[in-house]
């Protein structure tokens, strides 16, 4: 699927396999009309977005109505057009923000509390979209067989950790993001010979998610695991999965040099918001520090704000150093990722 036009195939059939039932869209729209309130579409979890919902609704009265899915709201929002009920649309990470500009279902926000509150390097040019958390991607190592303290994203591709790295799908978002970025810095025919590297490195063929390569350093299948920082919150407080987490030690890539990759979680100002104005206060609310904190420390992940407390958890972590390559020009090298991914045939695993 095109990220600059959905394919009315692909549309059609999101929109007739969608899991919500016609109902809640008319439902929207009669409590709409009833009261002040505000339609959100959201890919965050539940138990992730309702703190700072809630919140929301304490401070202002607005009443919050969400529809979630972990996918296909996108699609719903060009099947539904210009009767469309949603006023923000919320993601867990970038690569959704900018399909959804792509898509057309985003409108330009001039803001000057969200222009002041968050780093230009944090939101589209445009104001499409912005930021809302952070989270970096990092190396999650082996406490026992690892005795480094400190690595690069190039070191990644040194044949002394042949066969002992494990990562998910070179095509899922976030590694896109990260390949991107390595591009960005060193070149497109760098970051290939790179990704070979990486490649030939891998103790299996990418699968699963971020987790599970950290559940295979604690089995001993591989050493080190790229994943995002979110994850270690997660684990730890998941019975099953707290002896992966206590098994590795978080090295942050290039903390002392340009810094570490770092994606985002962000919303977006829906195209045909029928609530504008309390979309727009909602925005600005999850900008302030209150809010900051409060979405933060439920996803275990980095403020966007400078004057926001950073959970005890996450600073337990060391201090964030990101690269100052902004998500924008990050956006705009994907599509080459994407295919450096095909064209090495990453997803096939080591020397392929």
């Amino acid at each position: 699927m095109s990220t600059r036009r959905l394919s009315l195939r692909a549309t059609l059939r999101a929109f007739s396999m969608q899991a919500f039932a016609v109902a809640a869209l008319a439902g929207l729209g009669a409590q709409a009309q009833a009261e002040e309130t505000i339609n959100v579409y959201s890919y965050r979890e539940p138990g992730l977005i309702d703190p700072i919902l809630k919140q929301f609704t304490a401070e202002t009265g607005i009443k919050v109505n969400v529809v979630y899915s972990k996918d296909g709201l996108i699609e719903r929002m060009v099947a539904e057009g210009r009767n469309s009920p949603a006023d923000l649309l919320i993601t867990p990470e970038s690569g959704l923000l900018i399909q959804a500009e792509a898509a057309g279902v985003t409108q330009a926000l001039k803001s000057k509390v969200l222009e002041d509150a968050i780093d230009a390097k944090l939101r589209d040019p445009e104001g499409h979209w912005f930021a809302l958390t952070r989270r970096a991607r990092v190396v999650y190592a082996s406490k026992d067989r690892v005795k480094q303290d400190a690595i690069t994203y190039e070191e990644l591709a040194d044949p002394k950790w042949k066969g002992k790295i494990c990562i998910r799908s070179g095509q899922h978002t976030y590694n896109i993001a990260l390949i991107a970025s390595m591009i960005a810095h060193d070149g497109e025919e760098k970051a290939e010979k790179w990704l070979i590297g990486l490649r030939d490195n891998l103790a299996r063929k990418p699968a699963g998610g971020d987790r599970e390569g950290v559940r295979d350093v604690q089995a001993g299948l591989c050493d080190l695991a790229i994943g995002n920082t979110y994850y270690m919150a997660a684990m730890l407080k998941n019975p099953e999965q707290k002896p992966w987490a206590d098994a590795v030690k978080m090295l942050f890539p290039n903390a002392n040099e340009r810094g570490t990759h770092v994606n985002i979680s962000g919303a977006a100002l829906a195209a045909n918001a029928p609530h504008r104005d309390n979309a727009v206060k909602m925005l600005e609310f999850m900008v302030s520090s209150e809010a900051q904190e409060i979405y933060a420390e439920a996803n275990g992940e980095y403020p966007v704000i400078a004057n926001a407390k950073t959970s005890e958890l996450v600073k337990s972590w060391g201090e964030l150093k990101a690269d100052s390559v902004p998500l924008s020009e990050i956006a705009n090298l994907r599509k080459k990722a994407s295919e450096l991914v095909d064209k090495v045939r990453f997803d096939a695993g080591p020397s392929s």
